[in-house]
């Protein structure tokens, strides 16, 4: 009986322990898949607002997930009119590839509006310091939305108003005074031309009779 009991322990035994195993072996595979047991190196960026980022959201380069928000903060003193401060974790992998000029934005990505960090390359500028805290662009809002819609209908407004200001009378006039001198002025052009085409064509018979004159011999004869 002693013996059963035993070898249901040690069973039970094994069994915990295989399970505590294969937890570890997926967390390390899991891990690894997400960048966890990867070195990374944290850049500090700076919003007016994020704009519903949360930690844990993905940051992308070139559309490749390249680390993750690993905190978002507030500043205890703004700077540059930033406020609230994200923190990002980068696999230290792709180093080389920000080794340049670069913008750091909020995007939303899918229906549901994730939101995400992605960086864009410039090329430009100097190369951004990202050991020093980095100046982001925020994310376009509704609000934002609503006062460039507003702007283009207050502009189209004006340009409806200009536009019917216009005395399209007097408009007409004018260019029915302009094409019909522009009418007179081809008249006169075509009554020249053919004042020109005369005397070319008599120019052409005296030339014809002094050449056979010349051929005659009898140029200086009096006619």
């Amino acid at each position: 009986m002693e013996k059963k009991e035993l070898t249901k322990e040690l069973l039970a035994g094994a069994f915990f322990f295989a399970g505590i195993f294969l937890l570890l072996v997926f967390v390390v595979i899991l891990g690894g898949n997400k960048g966890l047991a990867q070195s990374k190196f944290q850049v500090v960026v700076l919003y007016r607002n994020v704009g519903g980022l949360m930690e844990g959201a993905p940051v992308r380069l070139a559309g490749v997930n390249v680390g993750t928000v690993d905190r978002i903060e507030f500043l205890d003193r703004e700077f540059d009119g930033r406020r609230v401060e994200a923190t990002l974790n980068i696999l230290s992998k792709y180093r080389k590839q920000l080794e340049n000029d670069l913008r750091f934005t909020i995007q939303t990505e899918g229906i549901l509006g994730e939101k995400l960090v992605a960086i864009d390359v410039l090329r430009d500028g100097p190369d951004v310091d990202l050991k020093s805290p980095i100046i982001g662009e925020d994310p376009m809002d509704v609000e934002d939305m609503a006062e460039v819609f507003a702007q283009a209908a207050e502009a189209f407004t004006r340009t409806a108003d200009q536009l019917s200001q216009i005395d399209v009378v007097g408009l007409s006039s004018v260019m029915e005074d302009s094409s019909q001198s522009l009418l007179i002025t081809s008249r006169g052009i075509n009554e020249v031309m053919d004042e020109l085409q005369e005397i070319t064509k008599k120019t052409k018979r005296l030339l014809d009779r002094v050449e056979q004159k010349v051929i005659d011999g009898n140029l200086f004869k009096v006619f």
